[in-house]
């Protein structure tokens, strides 16, 4: 389908709805499950980012393409270097070989490992030799991205003499390594992470254990902008933890600004809007430790008209595309005032709200729809190419449904 119309001014005053396992706990405790065969695992997530990591690694082929999946790109990576006497070739989409990569190599070279580039250096594809590492500290610099800090700490644990990784400048997505620490303590590894350095001790063997994978919190953020958008929209979803590893259960601190309240009853997340709430006159939030829930909370703003200011977004110009300049194209377009700089956005308050119908564009970029889908509550509207949102929530359009948005897909 090349084109999605949403209209949500006819929505149910309650739904329940149910949410596949988290693309992030996911596609960590599958690299675990390849290390220690004895983890099961429940609710896995349901993301093409997750199937296609899931596949490589249940065949693990001398060419593996990852296509758009970048999380399956930096942990793959990690783990066939470790696979001894194996060779491989990782590459993906065109946009993929523009996304750096080059930290994680040089760390995993130090270590002793075997990755060479095949094109342009610091980029994929790779050649990956599997070797065994002589090394087991690493110096890592951690301000571009915590996925690569995150694939190198869960091969940790299958390393002889385990690793010891000193992280460098500021830590970006922090919440997302301490997610990984978790998991490996969840399942018995000693992992530690204190102020700027990782210990995670060596561990042959782990005891039996099946792994619930708590739904997805970053996919949930934009239910949250649905209640903040309407008058009178009571949501019921499951499956989520009060007490959760993912870093985006900040979404319920930060909706509490937009008046929205959360209650868990369970394991279901009730998300109502309190009415009695006056909204900011302005919105400052350093999303250093979230920056995917940026075009979330940010479009949100634009909907309610609250001028706004977001920080902390410098890795947002090297995911599936350089969001920030995205996000100012389609915000503007709508009819939005829009500043952005390296690392922020912000938008300014309009002395009269009025989205102009028009179409989104997604720039292969799933959270492009997932993040403007909730605008079409206030004014209908069209995006392009809905199938990008696969890549972390393939059920995101069925739900809106079951919300009571219409629908409606054209070629």
């Amino acid at each position: 389908m090349k084109k999605v119309s949403i209209d949500g001014s006819n929505l149910k005053s309650y739904c329940e709805l149910d949410i596949s396992g988290s693309k992030s706990e996911s596609n960590r405790i599958l690299i675990l499950k390849s290390i220690f065969n004895n983890i099961k695992i429940n609710n896995l997530s349901s993301s093409d980012d997750t199937s296609v990591l899931n596949d490589s690694l249940k065949n693990l082929n001398k060419n593996i393409d990852v296509g758009h999946a970048g999380t399956s790109m930096r942990f793959l990576t990690a783990y066939l270097a470790t696979l001894e006497n194996k060779k491989f070739i990782i590459s993906g989409s065109k946009r993929m070989h523009q996304r750096p990569i080059g930290l994680l190599v040089d760390a995993l070279n130090s270590l002793g490992f075997k990755v060479n580039y095949l094109n342009k250096r610091g980029f994929p594809p790779l050649e990956i030799i599997g070797s065994k590492n002589l090394h087991h500290k690493v110096v890592l610099k951690s301000h571009v991205s915590s996925q690569f800090v995150s694939a190198l700490t869960l091969i940790a644990p299958s390393l002889d003499n385990g690793l010891r990784i000193i992280l460098q400048d500021d830590i970006t997505s922090k919440p997302y390594i301490n997610m990984t620490i978790s998991i490996l303590n969840k399942i018995g590894v000693d992992a530690t992470f204190e102020k700027n350095l990782i210990n995670v001790k060596p561990l042959k063997k782990i005891n039996d254990i099946t792994y619930d994978v708590e739904s997805d919190w970053s996919s949930v953020s934009y239910f949250f902008s649905m209640v903040a958008l309407t008058k009178n929209l009571k949501l019921s979803i499951s499956n989520y933890k009060k007490e959760s590893f993912q870093g985006d259960v900040n979404v319920c601190k930060y909706y509490e600004t937009y008046g929205i309240k959360t209650v868990f009853e369970g394991n279901r997340l009730i998300i109502t809007k309190d009415e009695n709430k006056n909204l900011p006159k302005k919105i400052e939030i350093d999303l250093n430790d979230n920056p995917d829930l940026a075009q979330t909370v940010i479009v949100t703003s634009f909907g309610l008209n609250i001028p706004t200011k977001l920080t902390g977004l410098s890795t947002l110009k090297v995911k599936e595309t350089n969001r920030l300049e995205a996000l100012y194209n389609e915000l503007t377009k709508l009819g939005a005032k829009c500043k952005i700089t390296n690392d922020s956005i912000e938008i300014f308050k309009l002395k009269k709200l009025n989205i102009k119908h028009c179409t989104i564009e997604t720039y292969n970029d799933h959270r492009m729809a997932l993040a403007f889908a909730p605008l079409s509550i206030l004014k209908s509207l069209d995006i392009n190419e809905p199938s990008v949102v696969s890549k972390s929530f393939p059920e995101f359009w069925k739900k809106l449904k079951d919300v009571g948005f219409s629908v409606n897909f054209y070629n």
